[in-house]
This record gives structure tokens, sequence and C-alpha cells, in this order.
């Protein structure tokens, strides 16, 4: 367990967030005690984990099975050429470790199943979903649905990309959008709609966004409402997004 207490260290570390108003010692404190779960240390895992490494979360877990490939290294920034054939899980550790040796990094490099899901997740505080296909959103959505742990989802394809954070009770959940997943279809097919480099980089840095306000308690979250961004026209669209009666998961049924 970490002490509280903010060192001499960390103060100079995070100086430029302990002074924004709403944040200080106490902001900084909340992130040291937290602990986020990444599930995928891909395109979107690899900024989100950067950015919660440096802003101070005492401990980020990593789950992936893969190793990286040379078709890894246009987005996937939390790696480099020489750790090609590497597992993503020990890259990510050292990376992170080496920008922020404060903090904790858990590795599951492992596939994420129904028989290893929830103990799991029962662990942290936040998940981050930035998974590429639909069985392993499902699971993970599900899951943390009935431990009641936040959900932030985000996915990108070709010039595209969506963000959306879940809170159990309280928000939409991922089956109130798509109720049943679609049969062997990719949510993320980058092999064959191929991907910009920089969208996931802003998809991801906005999940790990999403997982400081709602550690911390500021500001107005993805919830109840959806983001969109097309890269071509550099805009925004923000959909509202309501909880269906019929939803097969958090429904009156």
């Amino acid at each position: 367990m970490y002490s509280q207490e903010l060192t001499d260290n960390n103060m100079l570390r995070y100086t430029r967030q302990l002074v924004l108003d709403g944040f200080g010692p106490e902001g900084q404190n909340k992130l040291k005690m937290a602990k986020v779960l990444i599930v995928g240390a891909g395109g979107l895992g690899s900024p989100a984990s950067i950015y919660l490494a440096a802003a101070g979360v005492g401990t980020i877990g990593i789950v992936d099975y893969d190793t990286v490939s040379y078709s890894n290294l246009n987005r996937q920034i939390a790696y480099s050429t020489e750790d090609i054939g590497r597992y993503k899980t020990d890259c990510s550790e050292k990376q992170l470790t080496r920008l922020n040796p404060d903090i904790e990094i858990i590795k599951h490099s492992l596939k994420l199943s129904a028989d290893n899901v929830r103990e799991i997740l029962v662990a942290y505080d936040v998940i981050i979903d930035a998974t590429d296909n639909f069985p392993t959103r499902y699971l993970v959505s599900d899951t943390a649905y009935f431990l009641k742990k936040p959900v932030i989802e985000g996915a990108v394809a070709g010039y595209d990309g969506i963000l959306m954070t879940i809170i159990p009770d309280k928000t939409p959940c991922y089956r109130c959008l798509y109720p049943t997943p679609p049969e062997d279809i990719a949510l993320n097919s980058t092999e064959e709609t191929g991907v910009l480099g920089m969208l996931p980089g802003i998809i991801g840095t906005m999940q790990a966004l999403e997982a400081v306000k709602l550690i911390i308690g500021i500001g107005q979250t993805v919830s109840g409402r959806i983001i969109t961004f097309d890269a071509i026209s550099s805009s925004f669209r923000d959909i509202s997004w309501k909880r269906r009666k019929d939803c097969p998961l958090c429904g009156k049924k």
C-alpha cells in the first residue's frame, strides 16, 4: 500500500498538475492511491498507459498476450524497433517504469477469458477498454457491470474514433448501444481498414483523461453521451446516449 504523503520528488514531478484549480495535493494523492487496468496494450492502450504513468497513477495493470510487430509501430508508441518480437506487457513495464519509477506496473500476460476476467478486474478502480474485438469488449463490459467498475471505451478504425464512459447503474451500458455482439467481426479491423497513427493517440489520450477525471472527481466525463472524432475534418461530434429499458444487461428485465 502506498503512503498518501507526497514526497519532495512527487511535488517536483507533478508541479504543473498541483497548481491546477480543483487538483492540488488532494487530487494527486487520489491518483497515487488509484488502480487502473488497461485491457489491450496496442494503439489505444499505449498512449493511455504513458499518460497515466506520467500523471502519477499509483498502480497500472496491463492485459495483453501479444508480441510487438513492425506493423504496430506506426501507432503503438510504447514500443520501438528493438522491441520487435517481445511481449507487449514486458516492453510496457520497461517503458513506463523508466518514465516514472514511483509507480507500480502489474503485468497480465494472458488472454482475457470468462475463466479469469473477474479475478483480474476486481482488483482495479477504473477499467480502460482498449481492445480490438467484440468478444473481449463484451466480456470486459459485462463483467465490469456486475463488479460495478467504470469502463472507459475507446475504438478506432480508418480515420474515425469513438469514446464513451460507462458507469454502472448511472449511465447506459455497452449493450444499450450494441445489445448483442456481431458474429466474427473485429471492432477495430485495422488490417482491412487501416488506421492513421495519430488517431489512436488522440482517443487513447482521451481515455487516460477520462480515467483521471473519474479518479479525482473533476469536470464532466463522457458518460451518457458518445464522442466521435473524424480525423479527416478534425471534428468532434457529441451524441446523447440513453439507457434502454429493454437492455439485456442493465434494463428492467
